[in-house]
């Protein structure tokens, strides 16, 4: 069926984080080949849910939800559906593999004063919206952690990695607060800590989000494509991985990842 010309635009906006620029690259190669031309956006966590509240976004990619991205998405959740999930993210505090199990397996090990002389006190993060960071803020006061020197302070992603691969490069003792999906969990191995105070949110559903308004011009069968396509947390990271150790473009890993997963056709 072709796309009339009052359908063919759609802009697609994505959280600016790599594995969501993934994401929205698939979602611009299935609504291409349904006939749209796509313009493409991105921004921080809050200000990405700003700009569909406002009209700016037909597409969100994506809305972690309920844990955390609700808050952000039920000031207007009343002009936007929300499609299938594409993936179950959530949030975790992981340490890389060659600190002990046996002396750090929970958050609450992190106090023991054996252990806190050996960590890295200074903990980085990503931007002051996710999830994660609201998160790992709260943390470091509920388990008393800051009494004993340790911080929390919020960043930008690239600030973020490279803290992380420095800290694996020189063997520290650090926690990285990190989430599936994510490629670093992949190259790294890293462990995630036993938090069973419930303070790094559920397991949440991860799908896009277009404004009710778009669903009149965007064609029905790419939204049915959309809703039916399911990436997992497998397949997210293969396409974070594509990106940031292969030094693809998003574009380029969603059509190299596409072409490996035929079952996932657009």
């Amino acid at each position: 069926m072709p796309v009339n010309p009052s359908r063919q635009v759609v802009t697609v906006g994505n959280i600016a984080l790599s594995f969501h620029r993934g994401v929205a690259a698939v979602t611009r190669r299935v609504l291409e080949a349904h006939g749209h031309r796509v313009n493409s956006i991105e921004a921080p966590h809050e200000q990405m849910f700003r700009l569909q509240e406002e009209g700016e976004v037909d597409v969100l990619v994506s809305a972690w939800l309920p844990s955390s991205h609700d808050t952000y998405l039920s000031r207007y959740r009343d002009r936007v559906r929300v499609l299938t999930p594409q993936y179950e993210p959530y949030c975790v505090w992981a340490v890389p593999p060659y600190v002990p199990a046996g002396e750090v397996r929970e958050v609450a090990d992190l106090a023991r004063p054996e252990v806190a002389e050996r960590m890295t006190t200074a903990i980085r993060g990503i931007n002051p919206g996710a999830g994660i960071s609201r998160f790992s803020a709260h943390m470091v006061t509920e388990y008393g952690l800051d009494r004993l020197g340790y911080t929390f302070t919020p960043g930008s992603e690239s600030g973020f990695v490279d803290r992380v691969e420095r800290g694996i490069a020189d063997r520290e003792w650090l926690v990285v607060p990190l989430w599936r999906p994510q490629y670093l969990n992949r190259v790294h191995g890293l462990r995630p800590l036993v938090e069973p105070k419930g303070l790094l949110g559920t397991v949440d559903s991860a799908g896009p989000v277009i404004s009710r308004e778009a669903l009149e011009r965007i064609h029905p069968d790419a939204v049915a494509r959309l809703g039916g396509l399911h990436l997992g947390n497998e397949g997210v990271e293969e396409l974070d991985a594509l990106i940031n150790v292969a030094g693809l473009t998003p574009l380029q890993a969603a059509d190299r990842f596409l072409a490996a997963h035929p079952e996932l056709s657009v």
